[in-house]
Formats: structure tokens, sequence, C-alpha cells
């Protein structure tokens, strides 16, 4: 009787114990849960980011913080992860061992059951009323009718026992399926977390690749561009000193009008100049970003128009130059009576040559420029007195 009160208290002892542990490791999975959500929706919102930051004109810098916040988020789910599978496999473990001890008291339980029964079958059904009916005297009655209610209570609080014991072994085989359940989801998520980590590690890799690569390139291409407007100052300046040595005794036949140019361009034309070519404005005069981040001063306008559209003439003037210049490409130069000079830049081709008397809105070439990371479009450019830059816009026909 000692022995199996004994092994009762310690079972009991093992159930709280195991019943605490239990209790307390959801808790602390549940606040893990939580803060592994926070920081998913917080690399989300991070990801929203990177979209929005992508769409915009590419910053480089917020672009890699960005990344690199990514990457942080990500490890930090992955330490989340790290938490949950430590204390998922802290609870597989103890339920194990659970189980392993509710499997170990059943088999006793079972064994004492199974030789009470024997016990009980090789006595007989009528073993009860035998030991009664022995009986020496009315007291010894009493003492041996407590013995058999004893004895019953125990073989019926043993079969309670057994079940008991089934019941729970049940149950901690179901727990521990759906824990190692848990156990494999996390361990997948994990990987898939470290997978993009990795991801998020090569994407950083390549972007300071393609940030390097863009600073050289934008570098080299800044470079071109300086050299390409230096010398197109030097062909202005030629040519603004050509008319200044032999300035024409009338104005250009197309032009309609007569005497001597005046001594720079004619404010009676601001607004009142034909576009060169119908479309969008890509590039507007003055200070501009590349897409690499880098600053440039814009000193026309671009014009985007389907490739082969025809380029007419502003104002009347007479073709001073056709060539190639540079990252100009094919390019017209018309000199104005005004004193101003015309640039039809990005051409395709050109109906001109130099020495033609242009009428105001005849056609001189045609739309190039597909091959520019701009796409076909017209790149329009005013200069006045000393190829000083003038704002095209402002000297345009006002568009509705």
């Amino acid at each position: 009787m000692s022995i199996r009160r004994t092994g009762l208290c310690f079972a009991a002892v093992l159930g709280l114990v195991a019943t605490h542990l239990v209790a307390q490791q959801p808790n602390d999975l549940e606040k893990s849960r939580q803060r592994l959500e926070q920081i998913r929706a917080e690399r989300e919102r991070l990801r929203r980011d990177q979209e929005k930051i992508q769409g915009q004109v590419r910053d480089a810098g917020r672009e890699l913080d960005n990344l690199e916040r990514q990457r942080d988020a990500t490890n930090r789910i992955v330490n989340e992860l790290e938490r949950q599978i430590g204390g998922l496999g802290s609870q597989v473990d103890n339920t194990s061992v659970q189980l392993g001890l509710a499997e170990d008291n059943l088999a006793d339980r079972r064994a004492v059951l199974e030789r009470r029964l024997v016990d009980i079958y090789k006595r007989g059904s009528l073993y009860t009323f035998q030991v009664l009916l022995a009986a020496d005297s009315f007291a010894d009655l009493l003492s041996r009718y407590k013995y058999l209610f004893l004895t019953s209570r125990q073989d019926r609080a043993l079969v309670t026992d057994v079940q008991k014991l089934t019941n729970r072994i049940k149950a901690q085989r179901g727990e521990l399926v759906l824990v190692q359940e848990q156990l494999d989801r996390r361990r997948a998520d994990r990987e898939a977390e470290l997978n993009s980590y990795r991801t998020l590690a090569d994407e950083r890799q390549a972007q300071l690749r393609r940030l390097r690569l863009n600073t050289q390139t934008t570098a080299k291409r800044l470079s071109v561009l300086a050299k390409d407007e230096e010398n197109l100052i030097d062909v202005l300046a030629t040519l603004e000193r050509n008319r200044r040595v032999a300035p024409r005794a009338a104005a250009p036949s197309a032009g309609g009008s007569s005497g001597g140019r005046t001594s720079g361009a004619s404010t009676a034309e601001l607004g009142k100049l034909d576009w060169p070519v119908q479309g969008r404005i890509i590039h507007v005069f003055g200070p501009d970003t590349l897409a690499s981040g880098a600053r440039i001063s814009r000193h026309g306008i671009s014009i985007a128009a389907q490739a082969g559209t025809p380029v007419t003439a502003v104002s009347a003037g007479k073709v001073v130059l056709v060539q190639r210049l540079g990252t100009y490409g094919l390019s017209i130069i018309l000199e104005h009576a005004s004193g101003y000079f015309s640039l039809y830049m990005q051409l395709s081709a050109a109906t001109v040559k130099v020495g033609d008397d242009i009428a105001k809105g005849q056609p001189i070439g045609a739309v190039g420029g597909e091959n520019t990371p701009d796409g076909s479009h017209l790149y329009f450019e005013i200069r006045g007195d000393n190829q000083i830059a003038l704002d095209p816009t402002d000297w345009l026909r006002r568009r509705n």
C-alpha cells in the first residue's frame, strides 16, 4: 500500500511540474510569435518603401539603407524563429518525458490489474460469499466485509488509474504530434528566411556593384557631356565670329525682313515661335538629376516624338551647320536675323544643307534618338549672344 501511495504522489508531483513547464512555454512562444509578426510587418513596410524608392529617381544611398534594414529585419525574424524552435524543442522533450513516465506508470498499473484479474478469476465468482460465510463471529464478519470493500475499492481505483493514464497518454501523443508539426513549420520558415537573408545580401552586393559601375559610367558620361558642351560652345563661337566679321547686308531671304541683324535675340519673338515638333517635354531647361543621381544642367529641352517625325524650323533663318556633334548626334543649327541660333539635335536625318535659307515651319530633318536612354526625341536649344543658352519654353508658343 505504501509503495502504491508513493508512486501516485511521485506521478502527481511530476504532473504538476510538467503542467507548470507547459503553461510557461506557450506564454513565451506566444510573445515570440507576436514579436515575429511585428518584425514581418516592419519588413513588409520596408519592401513597400523600396518599391516607392525604385519608382522615383533612383537614390542608391537610400536603397542600400533600405536593403540593409530589410536584411536586419530578416535576421531578427530568424532569431525569433530560433527562439521558437528552441522552445518547441524543449516542449517536445518535456512532452516526451511525460509520455515516457505515463507509459511506464500505465505498464505498472496494468501489470497490477492483470494480477488482480488473475486472482479474481482463480478464486471464482463465489469467493466473496465464501469469505463472508466463513466468519466465526459477527465481528469477524464485519472485518471480512471491510476487507472485501477496501479490496474492491482499490480494484476500482486501479481500473480508474489505468483509464486515466490511457487517456493522458493519448492526449500527450496528440500534443506531441502537434508540437512536432509546429517545430517542422518553424524550421521550414527559418530555412525560407535564411534564403531571403541570402537573397537580400546578394541583392545588396549587386546594388553596390551597380552603384560602382553607375558611378564610373556617370563620371564618364558627365565628362563626355562636358566635352561635347565645350565643343558646341566653340562651334557657336566660330559661327558668331564669322557672322560678325562678314555681316550680311540683308536678312535671309526667307526671313521676311531687311537690314542688319540686331545685337541679340529679339524679345518681340518671345512666346511666338512655332514648335519644332509636337510631343511631350521629357526634360526641361535647367538643372536636372540623372537616373544615377548625378546633377547636370540642361541647356535645352527634350521633346518626345516618334522616330522619323518631321522637324520644322521654329522661325525663318539660314542653315549654318549640319553635322554630328558627339552625344548630341546629328545636329542642325539655324542662324536667325534677330541674332540668335536655334539648335535641332538627336536627328535621324537632315533634309537641308549648309547655306540653305529656311522659311518658318519648313521641314529640315526627322526625329531620331531612339538608341538613347530617353528613347526617340528631339533635343532643342536656343542660344543668344555669347552662346548664352535661353529657355526654349519662353520663346515657343504656349500650348493648351
